[in-house]
């Protein structure tokens, strides 16, 4: 089962099908990890009762970051913004369907970290963010 999900990581990774950027956007956000270079750009639109129409994202760093930022925009399109601050690290670790060591657990969780602290309308996304 793990040879499946590392082959949607690559293929995600490869060819993905939600990136991009929207101008206008209701909600942008950017952050990286310092520690390994990866970096996350979501962009969303919200309509007016809060449901998310686009999701895109821009990056760059490592397979499973940008895998994760695909996956996430995938899972978020149709969904209350309410909903998405109640997604985990569970969440994104069944997206991704295989075990992590703490090094790439940072770079799976990056998208989340961008995507909550750009849906609470924070100034910075921090960890807590994502901790169970």
């Amino acid at each position: 089962m793990d040879d499946f999900y590392r082959e949607l990581i690559i293929d995600r990774y490869k060819n993905p099908q939600y990136r991009g950027s929207l101008n206008p956007a209701d909600i942008s956000f950017e952050d990286e990890n310092p520690l390994c270079g990866d970096h996350i750009h979501i962009d969303l639109r919200v309509d007016d009762e809060g449901v998310i129409r686009e999701a895109l994202f821009e990056g760059r760093g490592c397979a499973i970051s940008q895998a994760s930022a695909d996956l996430l925009m995938e899972k978020v399109h149709g969904m209350h913004v309410d909903q998405v601050k109640r997604l985990s690290k569970q969440d994104i670790l069944e997206m991704l369907g295989i075990e992590l060591g703490p090094v790439r657990l940072k770079c799976a969780l990056l998208s989340l970290k961008v995507l909550k602290a750009g849906v609470y309308g924070l100034g910075e996304a921090t960890d807590d963010l994502v901790e169970e």
